[in-house]
């Protein structure tokens, strides 16, 4: 989830290429169908879905969940390699390295690379720790709708991750977070001192274009 080699307070753009050019490149539409991930742990299949649209320099990103533990923050992110055009992917069973029966942040990374765009109310930010991500109501479920100038956010994107483009097409979304009661083994692990509960993953997609 949270950029491996950087400190958990920093961690977590496109040079040269404005909204426009982007839409006109690779489509004004994004989608993602978001999977449950470790099910049985949480209690509850977290699922939902995921767009991310551009009009002009707007980029709006909606993201729809139901499942997923009722009444706690829920941090949402894009996940993607710092180099090379490597494409991520969802995490399947075979994740689970250390074979606790759980997959935690840390081994999502071989094949969905690292937290790069935060879902919160400040995008362009690129700050992991916030306290504006979404809550679940009482029922599991939580929309949120955030609109930011996608110039600005290549602009950030660019000086965090030199070399690198937004690129939605080669990063999935994840979404974290379970109750701080809940049973896990010390093998799950987590980055630098944040709670195994807050980055344990629950649900990903893969972003893909969106017919028009």
């Amino acid at each position: 989830m949270i950029c491996k080699n950087a400190t958990f307070a920093t961690a977590i753009g496109i040079v040269g290429l404005a909204g426009a050019s982007l839409a006109q490149e690779t489509g004004t539409a994004w989608h993602a169908d978001l999977t449950p991930i470790n099910a049985e742990t949480v209690g509850s299949e977290a699922t939902g879905t995921a767009t991310l649209t551009v009009s002009d320099d707007t980029l709006t990103i909606h993201i729809e969940a139901t499942g997923t533990p009722p009444g706690i923050m829920h941090l949402q992110h894009f996940h993607g390699f710092t180099e090379g055009d490597e494409t991520s992917t969802c995490p399947t069973a075979d994740a689970d390295a250390n074979g606790d029966g759980i997959i935690d942040v840390i081994e999502t990374e071989p094949g969905s690379g690292v937290t790069m765009v935060p879902f919160h109310a400040d995008l362009v930010s690129m700050e992991i720790v916030a306290d504006s991500y979404p809550t679940a109501d009482d029922e599991g479920a939580y929309a949120y709708e955030q609109e930011v100038p996608l110039s600005a956010l290549e602009e950030a994107f660019s000086k965090q991750f030199p070399g690198q483009k937004l690129d939605f097409e080669r990063r999935v979304i994840f979404l974290h977070g379970v109750p701080e009661g809940t049973d896990l083994p010390d093998s799950v692990q987590s980055l630098g001192e944040v709670p195994a509960h807050i980055t344990l993953p629950i649900a990903c997609g893969d972003i893909v274009a969106s017919e028009s």
